[in-house]
């Protein structure tokens, strides 16, 4: 799509991150810096008021970002000598002819990296610090961001505003974490990170995906790789992001249905990804440090990957893996990925049970594919009509036109 074709909203999207990022880093704010984004995109919109970009409007909106952070700190109430070296430094930060303090991680000199880890400050609540990164570094709506969580909007807009009050009123710099902090931070960082993912390979409305925060996340992970090599599960939240996205080309039908893994045409994957991935993920294992949480799931994914047919998936290695996930990661939507895959392993009806034990857990009152699993295993009994019932409830929750497309074609199989 060229930028003469883009929407306001599809700039948006692209650029909200980076230039936050950025004027975050001059003024070293995140309330101020979310006001001078907006405004540059205000001024974006009354320029070209048609949403008809030029090419350079990415370096423009940069310009403008950058300027007005530059002309805030000098309204501000410092000496001129000192400020003028201070602006001098900044600039020289962002044009690259000065040197950045990231000797001990040369990847922080990422602005989009550091305002993550600002916001995962240990100050935070650890799902507001996710949450805050969503917000800030993708430009997600609250509603967007509620959806990945599995809660409402309401509670997502409270968490939010709390978060950005704390970094305000405690004074939460934009800096580096010390080598001691890092680990504490990075957990919510991956997090945020295959969020970011998720929420582009998982895309509502009529963009079935949306591919910006797709190569986003991998750049992130790319970079953080690159830094920490010998961390074992940002080497593993890498290679599970690949595998996924190896099978990007196979995902949607030719009318926007989505395509479940069983069903996908395999030719279409990407088998250089996925040997690449496979063979990453082959060293993290042989060298003991398969136990996390992002290994283990890597590991899932690549059983799937490598499975020349969907009939050939080898699931009690994947019933294994998810048994060992939990207890990494005892969340209901791991329990309920178990429950799919000892469905498979040993029938719909011992799916069906794990599946109905998760009934009273609240959040799975609002994720669609709690409802879609139960529903499929009531298909796969011939329990029609209440799998009919479930599959409504599904589609009353679900957030996705392509998923839609297919819950509603299974609705429509129960009644003929």
């Amino acid at each position: 799509m060229t930028k003469s074709s883009m929407s306001f909203e599809q700039l948006y999207r692209q650029q909200y991150g980076q230039l936050l990022a950025l004027a975050t880093g001059i003024v070293r704010d995140l309330g101020r810096a979310e006001d001078l984004v907006q405004a540059s995109f205000v001024k974006a919109m009354t320029r070209w008021p048609d949403a008809r970009y030029p090419d350079h409007v990415n370096a423009w909106l940069v310009t403008v970002t950058r300027n007005a952070a530059l002309d805030g700190i000098r309204h501000n109430t410092m000496q001129a000598g000192k400020l003028d070296e201070i602006v001098m430094e900044i600039s020289n930060e962002q044009t690259g002819t000065g040197e950045l303090d990231t000797d001990q991680h040369p990847a922080m000199s990422d602005d989009m990296l550091r305002l993550m880890f600002t916001c995962c400050h240990p100050a935070l609540n650890i799902d507001a610090r996710v949450a805050l990164c969503l917000n800030t570094i993708c430009g997600l709506k609250t509603e967007q961001i509620a959806r990945a969580f599995v809660i409402s909007d309401a509670s997502m807009s409270q968490r939010l505003w709390r978060a950005k009050n704390k970094i305000r009123d405690a004074g939460i710099p934009y800096e580096m974490p010390a080598e001691d902090e890092l680990q504490t931070r990075l957990q919510s960082v991956l997090a945020a990170i295959y969020l970011i993912f998720n929420e582009g390979w998982l895309a509502s409305g009529e963009q079935h995906q949306r591919m910006e925060l797709v190569n986003e996340a991998l750049r992130l992970g790319q970079i953080l790789t690159q830094t920490l090599q010998d961390d074992s599960e940002v080497r593993a939240l890498l290679t599970l992001m690949v595998l996924q996205h190896s099978r990007r080309h196979a995902r949607f039908s030719a009318d926007g249905e989505i395509v479940l893994l069983a069903d996908q045409d395999r030719l279409l994957w990407q088998t250089d990804e996925i040997q690449q991935a496979t063979n990453a993920l082959e060293q993290i294992f042989s060298s003991g440090h398969g136990q996390g949480r992002y290994a283990l799931m890597a590991a899932i994914a690549a059983t799937h990957c490598n499975a020349a047919h969907a009939s050939l998936t080898n699931w009690n290695e994947i019933v294994v893996l998810y048994e060992a996930l939990m207890t990494v990661d005892p969340s209901p939507v791991v329990a309920l990925n178990h429950a799919v895959a000892v469905g498979e392993r040993d029938g719909p009806t011992a799916g069906l049970r794990l599946v109905n034990g998760l009934k009273e857990v609240a959040m799975m009152q609002r994720y669609h594919l709690y409802y879609a699993t139960r529903a499929d295993f009531l298909r796969r009994l011939n329990q029609n009509s209440e799998a009919a019932q479930a599959y409504q409830q599904a589609l009353d929750c679900s957030p996705g036109l392509a998923e839609q497309k297919l819950l509603r074609r299974r609705l429509a199989q129960m009644s003929s």
